[in-house]
C-alpha cells in the first residue's frame, strides 16, 4: 500500500493541469486534481475561445458591409445585440466546461473543486480535506495586473470584458500587447469608439520590428485613436462617464476603461514556503528545463512558471512532465520554434526568429518582405494591407522566421511552423508550387 493517498496531485484545471492529469491518469497514475474555478482556466473561461468568438462577432458586421461590393443587396441597417451574443457565448463555455470534466472522468482522475495550498511538501490542503502526493504539480496560471494609480478601482481588466452587462459607447483600451490590441479590435468592431493608450513607442515589441507600425496604420486605418508614448495618470468619475488623465495632460472621456497591462504568475494563497517552493526574480515559481521547482517531487507548468502565455506551451509541458514521471517518455519544445498569434484586426502571426533576434544570435541574414492589398478586399472597398516578412539565415539558406500581418494570418503560420520545425529552407520554399490566388502563396513566390 503506497504511503501516499495519490501519486500525482495537480494544482489548477487549466491547459497544463488538465493535460498533466489526463496523460497520468491513462499511464496508470492515481491523479487529483483541484480547481476553484471553472475547468479549462484562463483559455476556456476568461481567454483564448471567448475572445476568438467576440472576434468572429466584431468582424461579421464589416463583413456585411463589404457584400455590397460584390452585388449583394442587404436590406436595413445591421445591428448587433451584445446580451444574445453572450448567452450563447457563455452556453459555448459552459458545453466545453463539461468536455474537460469528462474527459478527467475518463482518465480516473478525481476532481475536487476548491482552493488548493501547501500544507507540507508532500501536502496539500482542498478546504478541510489534506491529500498527500508522491508528485505536485502547480498548474494555477495567471492572473491579470492592473498597476496601481488613482481611480484605478473604476477600471476593468481582460476577465470582466466576457460579461459585460453592455457595451460601451466609447472605451479607452490600456497597453499594446495581445490583450490591449485584441480588445481594442473588438470593441471597435461592435460599434464602440476605441482610444488605445500605450506606454512604448511600438505596438507589440516583442514582436519582429516591422510588425507594430504596420499593424498601428492598419488600425488607425479602421478609426482606433493610437496614443502612442503615453501613460495613465488617473481616472475620475465625472457624472455618468470617466475621466482619463494621461501624462502629457490629455484628457480622454470615455463610459469604460480596460487595463490591458500584463498578466503576474497566481501564486497568491498557495502557500508555497509550506513546501519548500522557490519564486525567481520575476514572481514565477521557479523551474529547471524539466519544469523542476526548487523541491524535486514538485514541478510547475505553463504561465505560474513564467513561460510563454500561450496555451500549446502549457499543454506541452504539462504533458512532458506527466510522461517523464510516469513512464510515457518526455516532449520538448524549443522556444524559437513557438508559432503565435494576436487576433487583432487585422490579425498578426509569426513563428521562429525576428530580424533583431537572428542577428543578435550571430547569423547573417537575407530578408524578403512583400505588402499588398488583399485580392479579397478588391471589389469591397476595404483599403487594409497584408505583410509578409522572411527571414533567412545566408550561410545555409535556412528559413529562421515567418513574420505576417493580414487575414488568415494564424491559419497560413500554422502551417509554415510545420515546415519550420523541419528545417526548410529558402531553395525549397522557392520550388514549392503555390496555390493561386491566394495570400499564402505569397510566401513561396517572393
Amino acid at each position: 500500500m503506497s504511503e501516499y493517498d495519490v501519486d500525482f496531485f495537480v494544482l489548477g484545471g487549466g491547459s497544463g493541469g488538465v493535460r498533466a492529469a489526463r496523460i497520468a491518469g491513462k499511464l496508470g497514475a492515481r491523479v487529483a486534481l483541484c480547481e476553484s474555478r471553472k475547468l479549462g482556466g484562463t483559455c476556456v473561461n476568461v481567454g483564448c475561445v471567448p475572445k476568438k468568438l467576440m472576434v468572429y462577432a466584431s468582424a461579421a458586421g464589416g463583413a456585411v458591409e463589404e457584400a455590397a461590393g460584390y452585388g449583394w443587396s442587404v436590406p436595413g441597417t445591421p445591428s448587433f445585440d451584445w446580451p444574445t451574443f453572450r448567452a450563447r457565448k457563455d452556453a459555448e463555455i459552459a458545453r466545453l466546461n463539461g468536455v474537460y470534466a469528462r474527459l478527467l472522468d475518463q482518465a480516473g482522475v478525481r476532481v475536487i473543486h476548491g482552493h488548493g495550498r501547501f500544507v507540507g511538501p508532500h501536502a496539500v490542503s482542498v478546504g478541510d480535506e489534506v491529500i498527500t502526493a508522491r508528485y505536485i504539480l502547480i498548474a494555477t496560471g495567471a492572473w491579470p495586473s492592473v498597476p496601481e494609480f488613482p481611480g484605478a478601482d473604476l477600471c476593468v481588466n481582460s476577465n470582466a470584458m466576457f460579461s459585460l452587462e453592455a457595451l460601451p459607447a466609447r472605451a479607452v483600451v490600456v497597453g499594446g500587447g495581445y490583450i490591449g490590441l485584441e480588445f481594442a479590435g473588438i470593441l471597435e468592431g461592435l460599434g464602440t469608439d476605441v482610444t488605445l493608450v500605450h506606454r512604448g513607442p511600438r505596438l507589440l515589441r516583442e514582436f519582429d520590428d516591422d510588425i507594430g507600425p504596420f499593424l498601428a496604420t492598419e488600425l488607425r486605418r479602421r478609426g482606433v485613436d493610437l496614443r502612442l508614448e503615453r501613460q495613465i495618470m488617473r481616472v475620475a468619475r465625472r457624472d455618468e462617464e470617466l475621466e482619463v488623465e494621461l501624462d502629457h495632460g490629455e484628457h480622454l472621456r470615455t463610459d469604460l476603461v480596460l487595463m490591458a497591462t500584463g498578466r503576474a504568475p497566481l501564486v497568491a494563497g498557495l502557500d508555497l514556503p509550506a513546501a519548500g517552493v522557490a519564486l525567481n526574480a520575476w514572481g514565477a515559481v521557479a523551474v529547471d528545463a524539466s519544469r523542476q521547482t526548487s523541491v524535486p517531487h514538485i514541478y510547475a507548468v505553463g504561465d505560474v512558471a513564467g513561460s510563454a502565455a500561450l496555451t500549446p506551451v502549457a499543454l506541452a509541458e504539462g504533458q512532458a512532465v506527466a510522461r517523464m514521471l510516469f513512464g510515457g517518455g518526455e516532449v520538448r519544445c524549443e522556444p524559437w520554434r513557438v508559432p503565435t498569434a494576436v487576433f487583432s484586426q487585422p490579425p498578426v502571426a509569426t513563428v521562429g526568429l525576428t530580424e533583431a533576434q537572428a542577428t543578435a544570435e550571430g547569423h547573417r541574414v537575407r530578408v524578403f518582405r512583400s505588402e499588398f492589398t488583399p485580392m479579397a478586399f478588391a471589389l469591397s472597398g476595404r483599403t487594409e494591407r497584408a505583410l509578409l516578412k522572411l527571414v533567412v539565415d545566408t550561410e545555409d539558406d535556412r528559413v529562421l522566421g515567418f513574420h505576417m500581418v493580414g487575414m488568415d494570418a494564424a491559419e497560413i503560420i500554422q502551417g509554415l511552423a510545420v515546415a519550420l520545425t523541419c528545417g526548410v529552407t529558402k531553395a525549397q520554399l522557392d520550388a514549392t508550387l503555390g496555390i493561386h490566388p491566394t495570400m499564402a502563396e505569397e510566401w513561396v513566390t517572393m
